[in-house]
């Protein structure tokens, strides 16, 4: 094990894995990576990045709110994120009278700054590799789901056991597929308030259409602010609390970055899965996202020709369009990034290296026959998890009136586990938790999503794992019949169907076609799919464990960072752009008058304030434009960033904070199986424009003189 782990951080170039990527835990760049970043420009030390005795890089960047990265930029704990993080505080201190997420908001005192109960950040105190403890007894045990269950009862009594302060918390995740296990000590804070946020016309500007592409032009910030008790510690809100005071904060560069400049953005990554087999790329290209692209389409169309039509249906479905839209983008991107890298061929030729490796040396004789058990899997898998996606994509994830008998078959089922008082409460939670959803619901849009995707269940899903009642239908006929019939394409026909004693509410289900037909689909799916699928999903993951530990041990000297599990990671690269296909190159810095080229009176998606015109026509910029006078909006560069990087800190090479992670680009959206370093950027705010917003356009110049701005050094003397 000390040889595995002394790999860990041995991270000399090796040809296979050779890129300007990766997301690496910050306590391990001493070495090859801390050498690499100093090549790239850096002028920090690894220590300046992560300390747990001093303060660090890591005491300014907090997770935000269990899904986004955030950053602190005053002495006085006030909080950086994307505006599409903080999208749901805004949207819920916004009303008719004062609609923040159209006209923005700025709270010109701590007085004005808006309480948001169930939001909280979460900083990183310290890292602790906890491998020996976690996998103590494992070894000896013979089957997957055992070592499971004794993985999981060493994980609960560490965390039980592991020595902190009363107000931290532990958590242990796993790292290189099971062959590491880290313990990160914490500390929540739950008072966090919004501070300032721009309107969406600057926040979202490009909304849909820009989405996972590149040039940008979005303004993608908030602002809020952590609150302390008085001795600085976390607590629940109290008007008592007070402004936190950070053990570290990043100073606000307006120097500018150029091509070629170090860039460092540090975050929590959601999930990547870069060491996949060729064969499961294979399927994830050729099958599973085919399937779910074209799901999503079909919705996607249905959905935008009532919007269309229908000014109240566009309002109701704007924001579950662009749900729907944000994957099926990023599939089709990813698909066409995996092609055009290569990435299959490119896995089959380390796939080559990794078998002629063990076959040239005893010891790692247990790692020969790894390849051809993947593939055998992957071949009999491929029907389950592709009648799994059908599934979750038509029953769960598009269609509502099968989603919403989806949760009543949860309903019924505990019914028959936890009796009739566990019923009860449940429905009444249920009743209340869908209010929302049919808040913004047409059966008319819905029915014909239906139809369409129902008819992709019952024709293309595996027939063999597809029930009977949906397959060689006449689709329109069957949504006609279920949406005339059912109670469930209204909440007042919800709350009657739940109306009633146990028994009476359950007798009154079975009669609901709508409710029949998602029981159905359930039943058939927990009964002849997610059993095969998740045995077989076991299996790969003992075989994906042991195909890291290969690679590993037989490759001591290659760059291999552990896949991103939403850990705290640093991920380092340049300023750069890039040429998506023949012909097409793109600058790295797009500028505000790329807005003004964009601009669509009145368009939801491309409008802008008068303000902001007024501003640009006046050429009103302030200290944030470049030498040539141009005002920049966004940047991209080499980072190796995913989901989760949202509202990450991009830094120069002195650690000042320069923009906002937010975003990929399109063609590179496969990095989160395979990163290619031609094509795959991230996509960043820059800070002078935040700072321009927030001065000129909000005239909020306190919040600037709360931070600390890195000005640029004159060269020469102003003349008077």
């Amino acid at each position: 094990m000390k040889k595995l782990l002394r790999s860990f951080v041995l991270l000399i170039s090796f040809p296979i894995f050779a890129q300007q990527g990766g997301m690496w835990v910050p306590s391990l760049l001493k070495g090859m990576n801390e050498k690499e970043m100093k090549s790239l420009g850096m002028k920090m030390s690894v220590t300046d990045i992560y300390d747990v005795n001093n303060s660090s890089l890591k005491d300014a960047v907090p997770q935000f709110n269990g899904g986004c990265t955030a950053e602190v930029i005053s002495s006085k704990g006030l909080l950086l994120t994307n505006h599409h993080c903080g999208y749901g505080e805004i949207q819920s201190h916004s009303t008719v009278e004062h609609d923040y997420l159209q006209d923005g908001f700025w709270a010109k005192s701590y007085a004005e700054e808006l309480p948001n109960p169930d939001l909280e950040v979460t900083f990183i105190v310290s890292i602790h590799d906890v491998t020996k403890e976690i996998m103590n007894g494992v070894a000896a045990l013979q089957t997957e789901a055992d070592k499971k269950v004794a993985i999981q009862k060493n994980m609960s009594q560490l965390q039980k056991s592991f020595k902190r302060e009363a107000w931290q918390n532990v958590m242990i995740r796993t790292f290189y597929e099971g062959n590491q296990y880290m313990l990160f000590v914490t500390e929540s804070f739950e008072d966090v308030r919004l501070v300032g946020a721009p309107p969406s016309s600057i926040g979202k500007f490009g909304s849909d259409t820009d989405n996972w592409v590149w040039p940008r032009h979005t303004g993608d910030f908030s602002l809020f602010r952590i609150y302390a008790d008085k001795n600085n510690r976390p607590a629940k809100y109290s008007k008592d609390n007070v402004p936190y005071t950070p053990k570290h904060f990043f100073p606000v560069s307006i120097n500018g970055i150029q091509p070629n400049d170090f860039t460092l953005v540090y975050g929590y990554p959601g999930k990547t899965q870069e060491y996949l087999p060729s064969f499961a790329v294979e399927q994830i290209v050729n099958d599973l996202n085919p399937a779910k692209i074209e799901i999503r389409d079909k919705a996607l169309k249905v959905a935008d020709g009532f919007m269309r039509q229908d000014q109240a249906i566009k309002i109701q479905y704007a924001s579950k369009y662009a749900g729907i839209a944000n994957y099926w983008k990023k599939w089709i991107g990813e698909s066409q990034g995996l092609k055009k890298t290569n990435a299959v061929a490119i896995k089959k030729t380390f796939e080559q290296e990794f078998l002629k490796r063990a076959n040239s040396d005893a010891k790692f004789t247990e790692y020969r026959n790894l390849l051809p058990q993947f593939e055998k899997i992957y071949a009999d898998i491929k029907p389950y998890a592709l009648a799994r996606d059908y599934f979750m994509e038509v029953v769960l994830r598009n269609n509502e009136l099968l989603s919403v008998g989806f949760r009543l078959y949860q309903l019924e089922n505990a019914f028959a586990k936890v009796g009739a008082q566990g019923f009860n409460d449940r429905k009444e939670n249920l009743i209340k938790g869908l209010e929302a959803l049919y808040k913004d619901y047409n059966s008319d849009v819905d029915k014909g999503i239906f139809a369409e995707t129902v008819k992709l269940y019952g024709t293309k899903a595996p027939a063999n794992l597809t029930p009977a009642v949906i397959q060689n239908k006449d689709y329109n006929q069957l949504a006609n019949e279920i949406y005339s019939k059912s109670t469930l394409t209204s909440y007042d026909g919800l709350k009657k169907l739940l109306n009633g004693s146990a028994e009476d509410v359950l007798k009154k289900m079975q009669a609901d076609p709508g409710y029949v037909l998602a029981k159905n689909l359930a039943e058939n799916y927990f009964n002849n799919i997610a059993p095969k699928y998740d045995q077989m999903a076991l299996e790969l993951e003992g075989l994906q464990r042991n195909y890291m530990k290969g690679q590993l041990e037989m490759f001591p000297d290659a760059r291999i960072f552990p896949d991103a599990n939403s850990t705290l990671r640093v991920t380092y690269g340049k300023v750069n752009g890039y040429q998506p296909s023949d012909a097409v190159t793109y600058a790295p810095i797009t500028y505000l008058d790329g807005v003004m080229e964009k601009y669509v009176p009145g368009d939801y998606e491309f409008d802008v304030p008068k303000k902001l015109i007024d501003l640009y026509n006046s050429k009103d910029f302030g200290p944030y434009a470049d030498k040539n006078g141009k005002l920049p909006v966004n940047f991209i560069a080499t980072n190796h960033t995913t989901g989760g990087n949202s509202g990450s800190p991009a830094l120069d090479a002195n650690g000042n904070l320069i923009g906002l992670n937010f975003d990929r680009v399109w063609e590179g959206t496969m990095s989160d199986i395979h990163y290619d370093p031609s094509i795959c950027r991230n996509i960043m705010v820059d800070a002078r424009y935040i700072l321009f917003v927030i001065d000129k356009f909000a005239n909020s110049k306190h919040l600037i003189e709360e931070m600390k701005i890195v000005k640029p050094k004159n060269t020469k003397k102003t003349k008077r």
